[in-house]
């Protein structure tokens, strides 16, 4: 049975999280369908991938279960393991449209890493945000401490990492992390929303504009302000450009 699958919707790409059992916990099959969208995600066709689930909860990170077993690795074998989902991370980091979390129930451990490594972030009312590595004497991995860091004020990062404490989703949208707060059962339904809003965009400029801002965190002010002249540069002689300020200039819509 597989736990995991790819829907196109023709200009997006729509990964559903199938593993109702284990409420939407990590699984071989969910990684694969996340390459798999990360990969079709270069047709130019795809302007946005979704990450969703049907099982009412977005994803509860690692199945425990899996870590029993993995004690009778080798820590290099183990730390080989961790680096799968971290690619993952970096795959929906890299992707070349924007890729929209749709947050159902909760996301917890790994599974809010994968949320909070998306750009944008639609989660139902009532949803809770959980770090609870702590409770089972294990430590947050897939780039949640970087995450909750840059996102986050301190005290409650540590909060939630030391005290296992969840934060609601209307407490993360009025922190700024949460774009979209959605009736409970319409999450996907309000992430299909702003993919047609991306869908009406310059799909170039917009991957130019995901992977200044995510850099942004990392690099300092002289080398932003050195990509951002570079990406302006290309940009200004391009075809959006010329079709975005020619529709500007005539007060009509433009066709990207």
């Amino acid at each position: 049975m597989t736990l995991a699958r790819v829907d196109d919707r023709g200009d997006r790409l729509v990964v559903v999280n199938m593993n109702s059992a284990r409420r939407g916990a990590l699984s071989p099959d969910l990684y694969a369908a996340i390459a798999e969208a990360i990969e079709r995600a270069a047709e130019p066709r795809i302007r946005a991938v979704i990450l969703s689930s049907e099982c009412g909860f977005f994803c509860a990170g690692g199945d425990l279960n899996v870590l029993i077993e993995r004690r009778q690795l080798s820590e290099p074998e183990r730390r080989g393991k961790v680096d799968l989902l971290h690619d993952l991370i970096r795959a929906i980091r890299a992707c070349p449209v924007p890729v929209i979390a749709a947050v159902e129930g909760g996301a917890a451990g790994a599974g809010a890493s994968l949320a909070l490594a998306c750009d944008l972030l639609v989660a139902a009312e009532g949803a809770k945000f959980t770090a609870a590595y702590v409770k089972a004497g294990l430590v947050p991995d897939a780039g949640l401490t970087s995450a909750l860091a840059r996102m986050l004020p301190r005290q409650l990062a540590m909060e939630m990492c030391l005290l296992a404490r969840p934060v609601t989703a209307g407490r993360m949208a009025e922190l700024g992390v949460v774009n979209v707060l959605a009736a409970p059962g319409e999450a996907e339904g309000q992430a299909h929303v702003l993919a047609e809003a991306l869908a009406q965009g310059p799909r170039d400029a917009q991957g130019v504009i995901r992977r200044l801002v995510a850099q942004a965190y990392e690099v300092s002010e002289a080398q932003q302000l050195d990509a951002e002249r570079d990406a302006m540069a290309r940009a200004a002689g391009g075809d959006e450009a010329a079709e975005g300020i020619a529709a500007f200039l005539d007060k009509r819509k433009p066709r990207f």
